[in-house]
This record gives structure tokens, sequence and C-alpha cells, in this order.
């Protein structure tokens, strides 16, 4: 025995475990068993055998987060070996003089339950899910900052709370380096802190196919699809965003990259709205990026989003000239893959013309997807041809 706590399932997970899967919901509990956030515990099965391990979160529906399948002797031992492996698989892939800006650790991708954490050169940004997490990864700044070494981490931060989990600080906003380009950024601030690391090699593959092409970048924001567009020889980039700041800073990058700021617009306001006014004025453009904020946050909302999903794509196909391409991306981890492709067609259909796959991409190998675990798949880029 142990001496941890048990919780025993009232339904079969056995397979679902075996397979990966790093989550056990509430209502698959016998009872509650009244623990504390953080807490270890090993889940049982109907035969009294320790099906795996994991750790407690006393109000969010998924129950448990699953470290390993089995009993785990040392959990804090591996989650330090986790933190460690993850940064020494990001250090292998990526040179700091052309990227030092991503994703250290992917949560349940790097078997690291309810944890991710972003690195903007050394300041590192937490977000937790759920409450469970923030009490099982105690003192996360420390050992981050002490996995991180010879890189000293002038700040480790709570996105939601926050609050300073480590070092000194580090200033409101500053510069990274994503593909050789430069990016400000600002880690404390609401949203991605002004980079969607996620997408980094899909901004790369927009560069190598924008030569002599017109843009389009829907939902911009702060113009990383613009910037590498431009960067690989688009003769105009049109960069649409509903914030104004996002836009500013949008500018900014290209100036401090060298890039022609004649040949790009930016365009604060509604996208679906920019598109109905584009098509009235006969506008077209090679190549369209549709990069929207995810439509589907829950189950319930999936219907809505495919509504807007198929809406969307009829504006966009039909802004994109005929042969062009149209690269659209969805990151709502409740709306599959099979679906989101489906409602590029049907939008497209609708507008009268027809799109024909040739890359189907997702998220920068430092988002990792277990194979048991469909849920993470969560960023979907797809590009096709329209005629």
């Amino acid at each position: 025995m142990s001496g941890r706590a048990r919780v025993r399932l009232a339904k079969d997970l056995s397979r679902a475990i075996r397979q990966g899967h790093p989550w056990v919901f509430r209502d698959a509990l016998e009872d509650d068993p009244g623990l504390d956030d953080g807490d270890v515990v090993e889940l049982i099965g109907k035969d009294d055998r320790v099906l795996a391990t994991g750790y407690y979160d006393s109000r969010s529906a998924i129950a448990v987060r699953l470290l390993a399948p089995g009993p785990l002797a040392d959990p804090q031992a591996e989650v330090e070996s986790r933190i460690r492996a993850a940064l020494a698989l990001r250090r292998e892939r990526l040179d700091p003089a052309r990227t030092d800006a991503f994703r250290w650790i992917h949560g349940e991708g790097d078997r690291l339950p309810g944890m991710h954490v972003d690195l903007y050169r050394d300041v590192a940004v937490v977000r937790f899910d759920g409450s469970g997490a923030p009490a099982f990864y105690a003192d996360i700044g420390k050992r981050l900052a002490e996995a991180a070494k010879p890189l000293d981490l002038r700040e480790v931060m709570d996105r939601q709370g926050g609050k300073r989990l480590y070092g000194p600080g580090a200033p409101s906003r500053f510069d990274v380096i994503e593909n050789g380009l430069i990016y400000e950024v600002s880690p404390a601030h609401a949203g991605k802190g002004g980079l969607f690391l996620d997408q980094r090699e899909n901004r790369e593959y927009v560069g190598k196919i924008a030569a002599k092409k017109s843009v389009l970048n829907l939902f911009g924001y702060t113009g990383g699809f613009s910037m590498s567009a431009a960067r690989g020889g688009a003769v105009s980039t049109d960069t649409v965003d509903s914030g104004k700041p996002a836009l500013d800073v949008a500018k900014r990058n290209f100036g401090r990259n060298g890039l022609d700021l004649k040949a790009a617009r930016f365009h604060v306001g509604d996208a679906f709205e920019f598109l109905e006014d584009a098509l009235k004025k006969k506008r077209r453009w090679d190549i369209v990026v549709s990069d929207p904020p995810s439509f589907a946050p829950n189950e319930a909302s999936r219907a809505k989003a495919r509504h807007a999903y198929i809406r969307l794509h009829r504006l966009a196909s039909a802004a994109t000239a005929k042969g062009g391409l149209l690269c659209a991306a969805s990151c709502s981890s409740h709306f599959r893959r099979e679906e989101f492709l489906d409602s590029i067609s049907a939008g497209v259909g609708t507008a009268g013309r027809r799109w024909t796959l040739e890359e189907d991409r997702g998220a920068g190998f430092d988002h990792p997807v277990l194979k048991g675990f469909p849920e993470g798949d969560y960023l979907k880029f797809a590009v096709g041809r329209v005629t």
C-alpha cells in the first residue's frame, strides 16, 4: 500500500486509460472522495488494482488528471524530470538566435496535465486548468527557474492570477524573435501576450508561399501572418483586427523588421463586416488567412460555431481570387477536425466556389498531441485552393 488516497471508478475506463487518455470526469467516480485540491490519488478499478496515478481537483468537472498508468513511486520527482525533458526537446529543435519564444510545457501533451507554460525569451507565463493544478504543481516558479538554467528567468508569472511566481520582474513590453522576425510582446497582459505561439510553423509556411501574392490576414492580431508573408515577398498585405492596440503593435512590428509599410495596410474592424464590404467593392486576394478566436468554447456551442464557421468560410472564399489559396484556422477543441473541414466545404459551396484541400496542418511541434487524447488536437490549419 502506498498510503495515498484511493479513488474508485464507477465506470470501466480501463481501455481509455491504457490508450493514454489523461482525464477522469467526476461522474465516472463511485463517490465523492472529499479530498483537497492537488492531492495525489490512485485510481482503482473494479478488480481493486491501481489503474493510474493522478492528482485531484475538488471543483472541476475533471476530477482527476492522470500522471501515469499504474502506481507512480514519486510523482513530484517525475514532474521535475518531465519539465526538464520538455525544455530539452525544444532547445534541441529550436535555434535561440532565430526563435526564443515557444510553448515550453503543453499540459497533457507533455504528460504534465493541467499546466501550460509559454517561454518568451526569459519570461515564463504559466496557465493552470482547474483548481487542482496550482496546488499540485507547488513552487512551480522556482522549479521552472531551476530547470531553465543556464538561462536566468527574469520572471515567472501566473497568466490567470496575474501574480509573480518567481523572479525580480520583467518589463511589461519587450521583444522576442520567432523564425528570425522580431515581435513585440506583453506577456503580463490579457490575451496571448502579442504572439500566438502555436501558429509559428504555419506563419512560416505562409511566408514560403506568399511570393508575388496579395495577402489578406483576418483576425490578424499583431500581424504575424502578414509579416511572414511580407518577408516572403508578398506584393501587399491587408491585416484586419477589431483591436486598434493590436494593430498598432503590428505596425511597429513591421517597422522594427524593416518591412515595407507602404505595401502593408491595417484595418480596425469586424472581420465579417470587412469581408462584406470587400465583396461589394469586388476586392480579391491571392491568399486569405482566417484565424478567428474560438467559436466553440464548450460542447453546447458547437451548433452555433458551425454556423459561424460556414458564414466565415463563405465570405473568405468569395474574397479569394480564382485559383488562390484559403488558409482557414480553428482553435476550438470542441470542434473536431472533420467537422471543421466540412464547414469549409459547406461555406465555400454556399459561395458558389470549390475548395480543394492541399495541406491539413496543426500546431507546432511544441504543442504535442497524445494519440489517446483527441481533445488535445485543438488547432486546425487547412490550406486549400479556391476555384
